[in-house]
């Protein structure tokens, strides 16, 4: 499996956890607000390789002070052998939380069904109307997305779903549409924009002020209830 980092320890990717967290190289998506775009973009940067022995050798040394591990990217799901290297972190004894952009369905379930994922935080992107250009993928497959999105919704896991919300290609409209897509989820989180200076494509883009996000928010509560502004 391909490891491009490791975060030794935090207390906010796995809420109600004290975690570290994995991160893997390569994504599928190409949004131009990640702030993740040395993870994401081949030859962008050389990024070191985690050999998994090494984070599990890691891990082995947690045991008892550390409660889970939350899976990140780029996009998890992308590796083949994730489930592989998923089974050995169960086996230690830690939660694990998955983060994805929800474009494998099949993967997503078949982990969640063999017991190997106790939470997933899904990206909402923007309303299904607005998904590929939002995520940077033309060619991209949005009922795959909704699929997972649905599996979710279903409560065979608990989950999260997430919107960071960019000025450039987010308003009202559009995260109204999003939050009717996945009306009744148990969390919803709209995530400020942050420019981290290593965007995918930052330009046109910009941050809406909390005032702003507070009113985004109470928007989508018309359909998602528990929707909450985070990170202002």
């Amino acid at each position: 499996m391909r490891i491009a980092g490791l975060q030794k320890l935090t207390l906010l990717d796995y809420p109600g956890q004290v975690a570290c967290t994995v991160f893997t190289g390569g994504c599928n998506f190409r949004c131009p607000f990640c702030h993740n775009a040395a993870l994401v973009l081949p030859g962008i940067t050389v990024l070191p390789q985690l050999d998994e022995e090494q984070v599990l050798s890691f891990l082995r040394k947690r045991q008892g002070v550390l409660d889970g591990v939350a899976v990140s990217g780029g996009e998890p799901l992308m590796q083949e052998d994730l489930g592989e290297f998923l089974e050995q972190v169960r086996q230690l004894g830690f939660n694990i939380k998955l983060d994805t952009n929800g474009s494998y369905p099949d993967r997503l379930m078949e982990l969640v069904r063999a017991g190997l994922v106790d939470r997933v935080a899904m990206d909402i992107k923007n309303s299904p109307a607005l998904y590929r250009d939002t995520a940077g993928a033309p060619g991209l497959d949005v009922e795959a997305v909704a699929r997972s999105k649905d599996f979710l919704l279903s409560g065979t896991v608990d989950y999260e779903f997430r919107t960071t919300v960019v000025r450039g290609l987010h308003s009202r409209e559009s995260l109204e549409d999003a939050a009717r897509w996945i009306a009744g989820a148990r969390e919803y989180y709209l995530q400020q924009f942050k420019d981290s200076g290593g965007l995918i494509d930052g330009a046109g883009l910009g941050a809406f002020d909390g005032e702003e996000m507070n009113a985004f928010a109470e928007a989508v509560r018309r359909w998602v209830p528990s929707a909450q502004v985070r990170g202002v």
